[in-house]
């Protein structure tokens, strides 16, 4: 109950107050894994928590605050809501990690290259998978697995292979941060391109986006 005296609300108000928001902000947490988990089927890996560029594992100058596993649990492809809030209760202030080169592999670029690429290929009414917009600036194009291996044969045969491109491959062994994460205090992470039932489980070939995402590349360089 939120007790007031004066028209100024107590101490005992604005923690219940608090705790209701935490509540409320746990549960849109809880939902938005099991959407992950239930129905993209995908993995879900807890983050080492960050605000402010200092990241909550203590490590000196870590490398990726906010961005690395808090430890080794994982929850599963296929969990229930009921699931997910039991284990995201034992993480409390954990960002959420999609584990990369299982169901999907990312082509990472700049951001304003990856959003008017991005329309290109709509126009061009190519398949495109999930794109996340990352709070550092950088745009994740979700692709089948595989890409990171093949990237360097792809851009060769494509006659990409001796420019200079902002354009990565993101392969097994690292993950990405999904919304609603914020990232160590730089802003939240933010769907640009949000996930459905067939581009979820089947993301596109890297080779039929690769061509697009190479060119917009290489002219957002060349300004």
């Amino acid at each position: 109950m939120v007790f007031t005296i004066g028209g100024i609300r107590t101490m005992s108000g604005i923690r219940e107050t608090r705790s209701g928001s935490r509540r409320r902000a746990r549960a849109f947490e809880c939902t938005e894994v099991a959407e992950y988990t239930g129905l993209w089927g995908w993995d879900v890996t807890p983050g080492a928590p960050g605000t402010a560029g200092r990241c909550s594992c203590g490590r000196t100058g870590c490398a990726a605050p906010g961005t690395h596993p808090l430890g080794r649990d994982e929850i599963p492809a296929g969990s229930t809501l009921g699931e997910v809030n039991a284990a995201w209760s034992r993480v409390p202030g954990a960002t959420v990690l999609l584990p990369v080169g299982r169901s999907f592999d990312v082509i990472d670029v700049a951001e304003p290259a990856g959003s008017r690429a991005l329309v290109r290929l709509e126009r061009m009414g190519l398949p495109v998978g999930p794109v996340l917009a990352t709070p550092a600036g950088r745009a994740h194009f979700f692709v089948a697995p595989g890409a990171s291996a093949e990237l360097p044969e792809l851009l060769y045969r494509m006659g990409w292979d001796d420019a200079d491109l902002d354009l990565h491959a993101l392969g097994p062994g690292t993950h990405i941060a999904a919304p609603p994460s914020r990232v160590a205090g730089l802003g939240p992470v933010r769907w640009l391109r949000p996930p459905s039932l067939d581009t979820a489980a089947g993301p596109p070939q890297a080779r039929l986006l690769l061509g697009t995402l190479a060119y917009i590349c290489h002219r957002s360089a060349a300004r």
